[in-house]
């Protein structure tokens, strides 16, 4: 299904829902104006479609020890496919690593990193990152204040 193939209720249901998941097939129908049993057939075809990935909860990072956050930025020792393999599989063992995204320009990754204070940032850097052989050189930001954070998009 494209972004074409929607109609006004399915981007409504949509949108909804990726505020609050927890919203039941009559929460929705209330509030995009369908019947429940037409709600749900919806939210299971926009479910099968994939446009609906999953459901979960958003955590408070602070109130659960990860006050610290860090954006590390990432060049490859030598760039070729076997080398970022080896750092993709890196990463995917990570669970301070909240984001990764390949780069076009001067650095190859940029990550987001969570951790409980600057100690375990900097064994995570010095540690984890600059000993794994694929990683010739990291560059670190840590975040002062987050003025915006959202996974919702813009439907």
């Amino acid at each position: 299904m494209t972004n074409a193939q929607l109609d006004q209720f399915d981007r409504k249901i949509l949108s909804l829902l990726q505020t609050d998941g927890r919203l039941t097939n009559n929460d929705l129908s209330e509030r995009v104006n369908l019947s429940p049993s037409q709600c749900s057939r919806r939210r299971q075809r926009l479910e099968e479609d994939g446009l609906i990935r999953g459901y979960r909860a958003v955590l408070d990072r602070e109130r659960l020890g990860f006050p610290l956050v860090s954006v590390v930025s990432v060049t490859l020792a030598t760039h070729n496919r076997d080398n970022a393999r080896r750092f993709a599989e890196l990463l995917a063992r990570l669970p301070e690593v909240q984001e990764a995204h390949a780069l076009t320009g001067e650095m190859d990754y940029v990550l987001k990193i969570v951790t409980p204070d600057l100690k375990s940032l900097a064994d995570f850097v010095n540690g984890v990152l600059l000993p794994h052989e694929s990683v010739q050189h990291v560059k670190t930001a840590i975040v002062l204040e987050t003025l915006k954070e959202t996974g919702a998009l813009p439907l």
